[in-house]
């Protein structure tokens, strides 16, 4: 997939995770838009906590799985509703993609 641009997107999820790690409480998921099946897909998870990670950590998110943003690209921001089935209010959510590469070398 060298040099190939391929998605990141980043999300905060409000109840946690189940994949790749259980987690309790809300946090910030990384995860990279790769060919194949989405259970292979990149993943980075924050520890628990609601503070959007910034573009230094985001970096080094990518980094440790293997990319980088692509030349010219920056975070693009936007705003959702969570889903009604949730056990708590449906609030506003952010989300954030950018266009990535792979670094030489990478793990992808």
């Amino acid at each position: 997939m060298s040099g190939r641009a391929l998605r990141a997107q980043l999300s905060l999820r409000c109840c946690g995770t189940t994949a790749p790690e259980h987690t309790t409480g809300p946090c910030w998921q990384l995860y990279v838009v790769v060919p194949g099946l989405v259970s292979k897909w990149p993943v980075f998870t924050w520890p628990t906590g609601t503070e959007v990670p910034s573009s230094e950590d985001r970096g080094k998110a990518l980094a440790s799985l293997g990319f980088t943003l692509a030349d010219d690209t920056e975070w693009q921001w936007t705003e959702d509703t969570g889903p009604a089935y949730h056990p708590h209010p449906v609030r506003v959510t952010l989300l954030a993609a950018a266009k990535v590469q792979s670094l030489p070398g990478g793990a992808a």
